[in-house]
């Protein structure tokens, strides 16, 4: 295994599922990555870091952690961003829900609030990288062990959520942060993202927010 899939995994939780079984992401979606992934995860079927900030998903649903299969599963989340979140494998997630995906040429991020994806890295071991370099920014950790000083752990399947949507100038301190849970999340997103969809940078729009 590369050395940098390595080092982030031996700082990370213990695994989330079960390592049984043939890790086979290329069923969920087809990419020369799906290789790495399917490694990734046999060396650790899901886990988190970072106090939480990171959740790598793992291969299969428990009763307490959704399966890459499940998550990735159009009619959950992503088909209620019409068709700007399809085309993507869906791996792993920072403290906001913002999504770490797999396409085609690389890893991306996916922004939850405006359906936009962003490469990151050409490989997983790349990705890696990045995160053990810059995993304050990247996954948010900061704010995450600060919210979880005051409140306590984040249980499995959770995030933090603004009470004002990034988008609309909510602001990344502890008083617009709220726990929520992954999908309803990103659910509320999707529904931000639909409605600034078409909206030319610099404009000004009225965002519904519905809770």
């Amino acid at each position: 295994m590369n050395d940098s899939v390595e080092k982030l995994l031996s700082i990370c939780s213990n695994p989330l599922s079960p390592l049984e079984g043939v890790k086979d992401c290329s069923k969920f979606f087809s990419s020369p990555l799906s290789c790495e992934l399917n490694t990734l995860l046999d060396r650790k079927n899901g886990c988190y870091g970072f106090e939480s900030a990171l959740h790598v998903f793992p291969y299969q649903t428990t009763h307490e952690e959704i399966g890459l299969a499940d998550w990735n599963n159009k009619n959950l989340w992503i088909s209620s961003y019409g068709d700007m979140a399809i085309g993507a494998l869906y791996f792993a997630e920072d403290i906001f829900g913002g999504q770490f995906c797999l396409k085609s040429d690389g890893v991306y991020f996916f922004e939850p609030e405006t359906a936009e994806f962003k490469k990151l890295t050409n490989t997983i071991n790349e990705w890696c990288e990045m995160v053990l370099s810059d995993y304050q920014v990247i996954t948010g950790y900061t704010l995450a062990h600060s919210w979880q000083k005051i409140n306590g752990p984040i249980p499995s399947g959770y995030r933090l959520a603004p009470k004002i949507p990034f988008v609309a100038g909510g602001l990344y301190e502890l008083d617009n942060l709220h726990i929520c849970k992954s999908l309803e999340l990103m659910k509320a997103a999707a529904n931000i993202a639909l409605q600034i969809r078409d909206t030319p940078n610099g404009s000004s729009v009225k965002i519904i927010v519905i809770n």
